[in-house]
């Protein structure tokens, strides 16, 4: 089973996101509220995928992503942003994001993106 980092600062976001992996039979290792605190979870949980927004407060999702490609590589990282702009969508794919799904998001786009991975 593929063990899941969520990083949004959205409570509602990340409670939706929760809900419908645990639904499915994923595992969520763990929550964080921004890049920063995503960033020391993903050293401490290990997970295999990460769920992340752009915009956040401390450390954004861009220079998350980048650092979590940095230390491990082979990390799968999906972003969900609200920002649907294709420069951010560049440059999430260029910094190593596998998938950009842009919210509002459909559930079925959350699951076949994890298929993927």
């Amino acid at each position: 089973m593929k063990r899941i980092l969520i990083v949004d600062d959205s409570r509602v976001s990340r409670k939706m996101l929760r809900n419908l992996l645990e639904l499915s039979g994923y595992e969520v290792v763990a929550e964080a509220v921004n890049g920063k605190e995503g960033l020391e979870l993903f050293e401490k949980m290990n997970p295999d995928i990460v769920l992340m927004d752009i915009t956040m407060p401390e450390i954004n999702g861009i220079e998350s992503l980048r650092a979590i490609k940095k230390q491990r590589e082979s990390t799968k990282v999906i972003i969900i942003s609200g920002t649907g702009h294709n420069q951010r969508k560049i440059e999430a794919i260029n910094a190593g994001a596998e998938i950009y799904i842009t919210k509002p998001y459909d559930d079925n786009e959350i699951l076949e993106a994890l298929q993927k991975c």
